[in-house]
């Protein structure tokens, strides 16, 4: 059995949006609530406490407080639940070593929403029986306990049976994100080879048999610098003046103005977020759907990073806004429901970005990042970007035929690979 997740956008009208905002503000104070008896009992007894006890705990709190005991039960369960991850994963960066990051008490403006563990319970579907194609799960409407019956759009790819739900808020929109279990996804396989390099230049070079082709960079977010800076410097403007009027830094009233000042950077924000999803999801999709047989190299965003330098930030921002290791998660999910044969090339061992494509010899002088050229003794020059891509390709023709890269002339046929592995057949 497989887990999908399919968005739906919710229309709620005025009283049900009312009722919306009531449901995630009791939910952000419990969480605020259950942090903070964490930390209180912690500090008077030495002990922590766990998922199970305040579960416990949450059974007195719903018979104290009529407004907890209105929501569904295993809802208010899933609360708890998400700041019991969030001390696991705090632990886990103390044994790590790594940066703690101790659970923060959520502001009702930064809390994203609540969810149900069971369908039936507390929330259920009602799709449309008239949707377009008469594809199952597809638009209709969501019930939720306490709220009625939401109005809804989206579709899943594949139709399966509803299992989990949260209902996000987003830039003054509500969503829905259910979880569908399904038996199996089959997409569209093609059937050509290629190994493909992800840039910032170009998005992907992709090396082919036939040649080298090109994706080119969106680049959603710079598109969209000037405006960000402006609704940004207009927010800030707007918190200065409130601080003024009230005298306080914190604690100030939200003035009408400055709550819509905020919302429009959110649904900027939301909006490219948007774009990027879909680009990514689109190029993944086509990827998968033209070839059978993809390599690529891992990449470790995180060493990517590098701190220090308005030059050095605006390339963290680049490489955050491609969302590298994102893409790559779409490629493989893909590739696994088609069945395709997909690769990450071991990066450290094949030195994509370092490697001649023609002789497979590493250089004997380190190539920079600013090296945007690659020359050889052998002869081969071309792009860095270019020649990553060809090394890529040989080492995906050796992975395929069992046979060492060096071995492998670049440029083969990935039909005639079919006939030489049992592997490409399955």
């Amino acid at each position: 059995m497989l887990n999908r997740k399919v968005t739906y956008r919710l229309y709620p009208n005025v009283e049900q949006e009312a009722r919306l905002q009531e449901t995630l503000g009791l939910h952000q104070r419990l969480y605020n609530t259950a942090l903070e008896e964490r930390i209180r009992v912690y500090q008077e007894t030495g002990k922590g406490l766990s998922f199970a006890d305040q579960c416990k705990v949450l059974t007195q709190w719903r018979k104290a407080v009529p407004a907890l005991a209105g929501l569904n039960a295993q809802s208010e369960q899933v609360t708890l639940k998400r700041l019991h991850l969030a001390f696991q994963h705090f632990f886990r960066r103390v044994k790590n070593g790594e940066t703690p990051g101790f659970p923060r008490f959520k502001n009702i403006h930064r809390y994203p929403g609540w969810g149900y563990k069971t369908h039936g319970d507390g929330w259920k579907l009602h799709p449309s029986q008239g949707a377009s194609s008469g594809q199952p799960g597809a638009h209709g409407k969501i019930y939720l306990q306490g709220i009625g019956l939401v109005p809804m759009r989206g579709k899943p790819r594949t139709a399966g049976d509803p299992v989990t739900c949260e209902i996000l808020h987003k830039a003054g929109k509500w969503y829905a994100s259910v979880t569908l279990e399904m038996e199996t996804v089959q997409r569209e396989r093609g059937t050509e080879m290629a190994a493909f390099d992800w840039g910032l230049t170009d998005f992907l070079t992709i090396a082919t048999p036939q040649g080298v082709e090109t994706v080119a960079n969106p680049r959603h977010l710079r598109n969209q610098l000037t405006e960000l800076k402006r609704l940004g410097q207009e927010v800030a403007r707007k918190i200065r003046m409130a601080q003024k009027l009230s005298g306080k830094q914190k604690g100030f009233s939200v003035s009408g103005n400055l709550r819509r000042a905020i919302q429009n950077l959110s649904r900027l924000h939301a909006k490219i977020a948007r774009q990027r999803k879909d680009f990514m999801h689109q190029t993944s999709a086509w990827l998968v759907k033209r070839f059978g047989a993809l390599a690529t190299e891992a990449l470790d965003v995180k060493s990517m990073i590098h701190k220090g330098g308005a030059h050095k930030k605006g390339l963290n921002r680049e490489i955050h806004a491609a969302a590298p290791a994102a893409f790559l998660k779409m490629t493989r999910t893909k590739a696994e429901e088609a069945g395709s044969w997909y690769e990450e090339a071991p990066t450290r061992e094949i030195k994509p970005t370092q490697r001649c494509h023609g002789c497979w010899k590493l250089p004997s002088v380190k190539k920079t990042l600013s090296d945007r050229i690659h020359r050889c003794d052998c002869g081969a020059c071309c792009g860095r970007d270019e020649n990553a891509a060809k090394v890529l390709l040989r080492w995906l023709e050796a992975e395929l035929t069992g046979r060492e890269p060096s071995e492998m002339r670049s440029g083969g046929s990935f039909a005639a690979m079919k006939h030489e592995t049992h592997t490409i057949a399955g």
